[in-house]
């Protein structure tokens, strides 16, 4: 399989190459050159396969083509030491639990699989290391530095806004050590992700040191996290609740709805999607006027999603051609504010019992406001609700259990660099490493 950029002026990639490099020379996104669709027996029997038959087809279709079938699948066993259940939470809604990963969020998925595949190619070709520079907003971080910790001849940069995560989700990438240093940026998300995307283009940089993405701009990223939505589309046929299935994401940098998008293009029979939103609104936008406005981004309690240019908005853009029509007729999406994200996280609590997290709020609110009656609803819970113990606790009036895995990592001692969101800076740090 070869990959080209969504700007179109770079040359053709093999996978390696993709994966390795993170961005196109012509700071495009990397896209299959073809999405192959997946047989009608496939879904036909989905319902009686596991998670990691389900998950090797689809990746197989992906990356059978360059990698031998056992280390494939020993690839997906170990990135999918975990479950991804569907709950059901009110009448026809029910949740996708992302969160039951090593760091307790749905980025897990992307990045062990990330990891195993960049070290596969690392082994395989040279021993030289390769530097791994991740923007995170809440739990990428997280995901990718657990994801690649300790894994030899890969170091980790994570840059993160001051002040913008949760003190948990801070201390899951700041106290880990080794492999991996933590980055804390005077600045937005957005500034991390600027950050990123000037040092893959500054040719100095690049000579001195092999460089590559953990965010989802890296295909070996968000294509994987495809597997969960099979995989939901199963558990839901297995209710009797697929024929006409919605799915509600929700987004910040639209990688993960970008994975279940792919997924519909290989024929996974999902009858549309929403995409909901916090405050910071450009795809909803997109979708009413056709114009695409980057803005600045603002900070809200569903940090995770606090994006003012998604980056992933250029697969999308790419896979439907640029077509508009085409979609918004498959994408509705939502906006919701601080205030109204509280009320559903209570209202849901006080009503079902079920413990939304901020941004899982946003998806449970669409479905509730958009699903028809002869719909059935899966949303994304795409983070633990106790990684926001101090945002949820107040609005649900209810104290918030910590998992232990979580409560293991408030033990350790924050180790971060600080860093101004100038790239100079940013480039003079790295020379020296």
């Amino acid at each position: 399989m070869k990959y080209y950029s969504t700007n179109k002026k770079a040359p053709l990639a093999t996978l390696q190459e993709a994966v390795v490099k993170g961005l196109a020379g012509d700071r495009g996104l990397y896209m299959p050159q073809e999405i192959k669709p997946l047989p009608k027996e496939f879904f036909d029997n989905i319902e009686n396969m596991s998670f990691h038959e389900i998950a090797y087809t689809v990746a197989e279709a992906f990356f059978g083509e360059d990698l031998p079938a056992d280390d494939l699948k020993k690839i997906v066993c170990d990135t999918l030491a975990f479950d991804c259940p569907v709950v059901h939470v009110n009448d026809n809604i029910y949740s996708l639990e992302l969160y039951h990963g090593p760091t307790l969020a749905f980025k897990d998925v992307g990045a062990r699989f990330m990891a195993r595949l960049l070290q596969y190619f690392i082994r395989r070709e040279s021993n030289e290391r390769v530097n791994v520079l991740v923007a995170t907003s809440g739990d990428t971080g997280s995901a990718v530095a657990n994801g690649f910790l300790g894994v030899d001849g890969i170091h980790v940069y994570v840059l993160y806004p001051k002040g913008k995560v949760s003190k948990i989700q801070e201390c899951q990438f700041t106290t880990l050590g080794k492999n991996i240093t933590a980055i804390e940026v005077d600045g937005v998300f957005d500034d991390c992700q600027a950050l990123v995307k000037s040092a893959f283009m500054d040719d100095e940089l690049n000579r001195h040191m092999k460089l590559t993405s953990a965010n989802s701009i890296n295909l070996a990223r968000f294509l994987p996290q495809s597997f969960y939505y099979f995989n939901a589309y199963a558990q839901m046929k297995k209710l009797g609740k697929a024929d006409n299935m919605v799915v509600c994401v929700p987004s910040g940098n639209f990688g993960n709805i970008c994975a279940a998008l792919f997924g519909h293009a290989m024929g996974l029979p999902i009858k549309r999607f929403i995409a909901a939103n916090n405050a910071n609104d450009i795809f909803y936008n997109y979708l009413q006027t056709g114009k695409y406005e980057p803005q600045p981004s603002k900070q809200t309690i569903a940090n995770a999603m606090d994006v003012g240019d998604p980056s992933n908005f250029a697969r999308i853009y790419d896979l439907y051609n640029g077509d508009h029509a085409k979609i918004a007729a498959l994408i509705s999406g939502a906006t919701y504010s601080n205030e109204q994200i509280a009320q559903t996280m209570k209202a849901c609590y006080d009503k079902t019992g079920y413990i939304l997290d901020p941004h899982g709020a946003c998806g449970y609110r669409a479905l509730a406001e958009q699903l028809a009656d002869n719909e059935a609803g899966v949303f994304c819970e795409t983070a633990h609700h106790a990684k926001f113990k101090d945002t949820v606790e107040p609005i649900i009036g209810a104290e918030v259990e910590t998992p232990t895995r979580l409560a293991e990592f408030m033990k350790g001692e924050k180790q971060s660099v600080a860093m101004t969101k100038d790239f100079d800076a940013f480039k003079a740090f790295l020379m020296k490493e």
